[in-house]
């Protein structure tokens, strides 16, 4: 289905009669910015007296319980109870979660590792119900119960740590550059005169604000595409999963540079919920070591290389 994908979009670029989109368009006037786009000149502060914490470091799980039959009185038990697991995902990052344009169905990573955790509750990974969620969102959307987890490209830190707990790391990625080829930028030491696109609400942002000229905030990756495509921006800069996936849709892109920081992904669960967290971190020890982790990998992300070992868990318990 990618390569159908990729394949419409190469056939797109030959049977149009317009210039690629890496080279400079004269314009009589200046393309529309997507909605909610903003300026941002400084990094977004950090809670306020937010300790130092060892953040990747979960709770450890105990036996799984067997699929339909949750413990009485336990977290998964009220979502047994309703039938249905909601999970917040995201439906603009291809490979990790985005919306398959000929079945409308949400795919991606991230989506099936939510598909485990509801076929752990139910025996059935059918049973989930998938509410879309920007980056922004992730936080308000566990605090308000919205959803049961986010698994959604989101980082653990000790700030998001004092709002929300987190699993294991389920994946380990890391920052980069996306630009148009040619472009003659190699990495992030190239941004320092140059106009930047990142996601509002995203660890990406203050990873990169004071390395670029101008920093753009916009809601979704998808909106960050669009602007360097149209000339509005000369960079894009986040994790190295979601920069794939965005080069797999133009191929006048491509990824630069080393990456320049470490971002853990964790399962985000709403604070407090520790039987959650620990039901959460036994499916992922199950799909780390019986090859579910690896099938999911070579399922969506090997433009990134070949699958990696399965980050190693690590328990503060």
């Amino acid at each position: 289905m990618r390569r159908l994908a990729l394949a419409a979009v190469l056939l797109l670029g030959a049977c149009s009669a317009g210039p690629a989109p890496s080279e400079v368009v004269p314009r009589s006037a200046a393309a529309p910015q997507p909605a909610n786009a903003s300026t941002v000149s400084a990094a977004p502060s950090s809670s306020a007296g937010a300790p130092s914490c060892d953040a990747t470091a979960s709770l450890r799980p105990g036996p799984l319980p067997q699929a339909g039959q949750m413990p009485a009185g336990s977290t998964m038990a009220k979502i047994a109870q309703r039938g249905r697991l909601i999970a917040g995902v995201d439906q603009n990052s291809f490979l990790m979660g985005f919306r398959n344009s000929f079945t409308g169905e949400i795919e991606g990573f991230d989506v099936d590792v939510a598909r485990q955790i509801a076929k752990a509750v139910f025996g059935d990974e059918k049973k989930v119900q998938f509410k879309v969620v920007t980056s922004a969102e992730r936080i308000p959307m566990l605090q308000s119960g919205a959803v049961d987890v986010v698994v959604r490209t989101m980082t653990i830190t000790c700030d998001r740590l004092e709002d929300v707990d987190f699993s294991q790391v389920y994946y380990q990625a890391g920052q980069r550059v996306l630009v148009r080829r040619n472009s003659g930028i190699t990495g992030v030491e190239g941004l320092a005169d140059k106009r930047v696109c990142v996601a509002s609400g995203s660890t990406s942002l203050g990873n990169v604000v004071n390395r670029a000229k101008t920093t753009v905030s916009v809601p979704n990756w998808t909106d960050c595409l669009v602007m360097l495509q149209q000339g509005q921006t000369d960079a894009i800069s986040t994790d190295d999963t979601i920069l794939a996936g965005l080069a797999a849709q133009d191929p006048y892109t491509e990824v630069v540079g080393a990456r320049f920081t470490d971002e853990s992904y964790g399962v985000g669960v709403p604070k407090g919920q520790e039987d959650l967290v620990r039901f959460v971190n036994g499916v992922l020890e199950r799909m780390r070591t019986d090859g579910t982790w690896s099938g999911i990998y070579g399922r969506w992300l090997t433009p990134l290389g070949p699958a990696p070992a399965p980050p190693v868990a690590r328990y503060r318990d």
